[in-house]
């Protein structure tokens, strides 16, 4: 696309990378700026919201050409990809007002309040607790494994406002400023680098909130979690699956620059099951779209991402064994991590990471199983 080649932030400014995911860079900041006052940050949005009321096939279109690119939309993918779609479907109107604008042109960052240390898969058994009081919520409670907590400006945070309800009920979404009194962000570093952290324990202690903080219908959370979450896959299945195909296509170069690798029959036959894989999410991928912009369920969305994750495991595997001891050679690294340079060995760490984070391999395979086709729950009887 001409636009793209004509805008797009260099590779040099790219370097300088965020520290979290609640973080943007100046360089950041600036293509988000651009993306949105050209119309091509959320092209299906009307322009007014950074968009072009493109067709769902346009927007797609886009998507494919951003990921193909390597070029990122936004470094804050809570506040583009789950935040302001939930606050335009959701959100009142001086919610809209105050969050939507300044999030889209990258002026403020987000992170989710979702997991708990005993509610990380299951959300609905989250416990912290919101209590009104007069004009104000009451949070107490705590949080762990919320992406870029400390860098973030404000948190889509989900609560229980109703503790005497049934679990799946009595859930409450409030917008929540970082920068509140009796909030305490822990960064959790990682092992391999200990001066990244993106990951944190967040702990709430008698946090004051408005009540006009409040998104959607008191104890309607469950619902909003379900329609923010179909917002972060509707699309993420494109990222995941260019990446795949791109780093197949990464060791069919290896082979061929390896002849003793490209002959190697056990080789071969692991590339080649790869390939078919890359093929099958795309082919997948693009039914979801077309049930998904008719308006239609589409469950093809559980069982991408399920087999994205599981198949991002698999090359990585591969490319590490393919590489032997190279993969642990620091000073030889790849792009395979497809978010900052790494060995192919930390390849493969970080790729278990895709299994569990938006939901765990074992939870996907239960709602595909029960809700998709249909099988009784453990120990319940058809």
């Amino acid at each position: 696309m001409a636009w793209l080649e004509a805008n797009a932030p260099s590779e040099e400014s790219q370097e300088d990378h965020k520290t979290s995911s609640g973080h943007l860079p100046d360089w950041a900041k600036a293509w988000q700026r651009k993306l949105f006052d050209d119309g091509w940050l959320v092209p299906g949005w009307p322009g007014e919201l950074g968009g072009r009321n493109a067709t769902p096939v346009q927007t797609m279109v886009y998507f494919e050409e951003l990921s193909a690119r390597r070029i990122p939309r936004a470094l804050n993918p809570q506040g583009i990809g789950i935040v302001a779609p939930s606050t335009l479907d959701h959100g009142t109107d001086a919610q809209k007002e105050r969050y939507l604008v300044p999030t889209l042109r990258g002026e403020i960052t987000w992170c989710l309040g979702m997991s708990e240390p005993d509610a990380g898969s299951d959300l609905a058994a989250l416990r912290t607790r919101a209590v009104l009081d007069g004009d104000e919520w009451i949070v107490s409670g705590q949080k762990v494994w919320t992406s870029g907590a400390h860098d973030a400006d404000f948190c889509f945070c989900f609560v229980r406002t109703e503790p005497d309800a049934p679990k799946h009920k009595g859930i409450s979404v409030l917008i929540i400023d970082m920068s509140a009194p009796g909030i305490t962000c822990r960064p959790l570093p990682e092992l391999v680098e200990p001066d990244y952290a993106d990951f944190n324990e967040v702990f709430f202690d008698s946090v004051r909130v408005p009540a006009d903080a409040l998104v959607g219908e008191r104890g309607q959370g469950w619902g909003i979690s379900m329609t923010s979450l179909g917002h972060e896959r509707g699309m993420l299945w494109i990222g995941q699956q260019t990446f795949l195909q791109r780093e197949v296509e990464s060791l069919i170069a290896l082979g061929k620059e390896r002849p003793e690798l490209g002959a190697d029959p056990v080789f071969r036959d692991a590339v080649a099951s790869l390939w078919i894989d890359a093929q099958a999410m795309k082919v997948m991928g693009y039914r979801g779209f077309a049930k998904f912009a008719s308006g239609r369920a589409a469950p093809e969305h559980s069982l991408l991402k399920l087999f994205a994750s599981e198949a991002r495991r698999r090359l990585q595997l591969v490319a590490s064994e393919a590489v032997g001891a190279e993969a642990y050679d620091r000073s030889a690294t790849t792009e395979v991590t497809d978010v900052r340079p790494g060995t192919y060995a930390e390849g493969y760490l970080r790729s278990f990471a895709h299994t569990i984070a938006g939901g765990t391999s074992e939870i996907q395979r239960n709602i595909i199983a029960e809700r998709v086709l249909g099988l009784p729950k453990s120990g319940e009887k058809r």
